[in-house]
This record gives structure tokens, sequence and C-alpha cells, in this order.
């Protein structure tokens, strides 16, 4: 009965309806720009006129909640040669090995492939030691709000609690946490320019029914084998697994592929069925120097999306891909 209460109260709500204009979700800051997710990238985010910001969350040994997109650190920063002797049996250095202190000493570079060194991006931001570093949730926000208080604006945050079940096996609780953090700076009602994400249905029923949070939440769908959690996405897509998903987030992000086909062919049915109970669709990740292959220019993209009606998209590149520029580039 809570549940059908909860989920009854925010498909009335006005705030979750469609909007007048998509929204533009900085995909880990301007991380076509800059390197991503650090304060660097949120504020040129800003500044690119994103309405939201999006970071994702894992958290140190000592409980920070450090904004990084993966739960290791060597694809992005300096940690192999700043510790080189911190990595697991695996090969690999985790976030959580480290306490707040170190992790802010690591430099933060464009995303590389560890097998070749390369970067993933070859034309974005120079691979080389630069003035950028980690930053902590807590440091995004302060920065999101001082910009929005100095410029005017309203920018909005995206936090993405990353593997939770697994957090919860090293004995951390980044859900409990980010929901503390986000209290103590205001966000706390459904009407506050928060979003709150994860690709673990668990983790989100917990946040709503056990936390009783009153944020948005948004369900992340993705592709089974990224293993990012045991939900079966392809389920989650149907009619009914959209209505269960209904029950306890205000949205959906499916990946571009689950919307948009190809310029000649027509979209799915997703957006559509998600709007008829009331959800918001907000699909990742658009990137204009990294194209589906479905689509060869951003303008044809960016038209599809506007075409099946979608209520914002995560880029890259937030300054190409505003509504009112999108279609021009």
């Amino acid at each position: 009965m809570l549940r059908n209460s909860i989920s009854l109260l925010f498909l009335l709500s006005p705030l979750v309806m469609a909007a007048a204009a998509p929204i533009v979700i900085a995909h880990r800051g301007a991380s076509g720009y800059l390197p991503e997710h650090t304060l660097a990238s949120a504020a040129y985010a800003h500044a690119l006129g994103a309405d939201y910001i999006e970071q994702d969350l894992v958290m140190s040994r000592d409980g920070e909640l450090v904004v990084l997109h993966d739960i290791h650190l060597e694809t992005t920063t300096d940690v192999a040669k700043k510790f080189p002797d911190r990595a697991r049996d695996d090969g690999r250095f985790y976030a959580i090995d480290f306490d707040w202190a170190e992790l802010k000493t690591l430099e933060v570079n464009e995303r590389i492939n560890v097998t070749t060194g390369e970067r993933v991006y070859p034309d974005r931001f120079p691979l080389q030691p630069g003035p950028v570093r980690l930053c902590r949730m807590e440091d995004q926000i302060q920065l999101i709000q001082g910009l929005n208080q100095s410029t005017g604006r309203t920018v909005g945050i995206y936090p993405e609690i990353k593997k939770p079940a697994w957090h919860a096996v090293e004995g951390k609780d980044p859900g409990t946490a980010l929901l503390a953090l986000l209290d103590r700076y205001g966000y706390r009602e459904a009407n506050d320019p928060v979003f709150v994400q994860c690709f673990d249905p668990a983790e989100l029923k917990r946040l709503r029914f056990e936390l009783k949070t009153r944020l948005r939440l948004v369900q992340l769908i993705g592709k089974t084998e990224w293993n990012e959690s045991t939900a079966d996405y392809e389920a989650m897509r149907t009619p009914e697994g959209l209505a269960e998903v209904a029950t306890y987030a205000q949205g959906i992000g499916p990946h571009l592929d689950f919307v948009v086909l190809a310029p000649n062919e027509p979209p799915t049915s997703l957006v559509a069925d998600a709007h008829a109970i009331g959800m918001e669709v907000h699909p990742f990740t658009v990137r204009a120097d990294s194209l589906p292959d479905a689509f060869p220019t951003l303008a044809g993209l960016m038209g599809a999306l506007h075409a099946v009606g979608v209520d914002g998209w995560f880029t890259d590149h937030p300054d190409l891909t505003k509504p009112d520029s999108a279609l021009t580039h």
C-alpha cells in the first residue's frame, strides 16, 4: 500500500511530466572538453548552459563520496605511478582501498585504455600531467551551488550510486551517505533540482521504501553484458517492467540503442510506454565525437531524440546538444 501511495504521489506531480524543453545533463561534467568528473569539468558544464551536472559516486576507505565513474582508479588517474604497490591481486587499483587524503593527491587525466595506454577519445584534452584532481561529491555541490548564486541560474545535480551491492560487500553504504549529504545541502523534496540514479533496482527500492527519500529517482537501463547489477534489463523495458519501475522511480535512463534505432527506422516504443505511466526518459550518452554507427551526424541523432519526445539526454558536449542549437550542428 505504501509503495502504491508513493508512486501515485509522484505520478500526479507535474514535476515528473514532460518538460516544455528537454533538459541537458552534462555527462561527467563537460567531459568532451576536460577530464571527466573534475571540478574544472563541472564548472565548464555550468558555463556551457547545462541544466544538470552528473556525478558518479564511489566511496573511499574512510567513507568519503568520491566523484569517479569506476570503482577502479587507473583508467583516469596516475595512481599506478604514485602508489605502485597498492593494486589488488587482479592488478587493479580500487578507490575504496585509499583514504581521501591519498586520493586527492592523484592527477586526473583523459580516460585511457589500460591495455594500450592510448586515450579512448583521441581528440579530447591532451594526455599529460595537469592541474586537475579528484573531487568529492561535497566539493561539486559547493561549486555548483556557488555558481548558481553568482550567475543567478539554477543548475541541478544528478548523482549516480555506482555498484551499491559491491560496496556493501566491502562494508560501505554509499546510498545512505549520499542521502545524508544531500539533506545537509538542502536537497530533500521531489521539487528540488536533483535526480538520483542507479543501475541497481534493489538500491533504488531501498532508497525509496526503507530510507524513505522523497527525491526523484531514475532507473538506469543498460545492457546485460555490462554486469552493472543482476537486474533483467530486457524485461525492464517491457510495459510490465516499466510499471514495476514506476512503483519506486520517476524516470528511466536507457541506453540510446533502446530509444532510437536509425534515421530511417521508427523508434522503439520505450519512450511512449514510459510517458504513458508518467515517467521521464533521459537516455545516455550523446557524444559529438563518438556517434552511434546508425547516425553519421549529430544533427541526425538529435533530430531523432527530439522526434521521439525524450525529456532530456546525457551528453559529453552540453553546448552542442542544447535544444535550441542541437539541430544546427
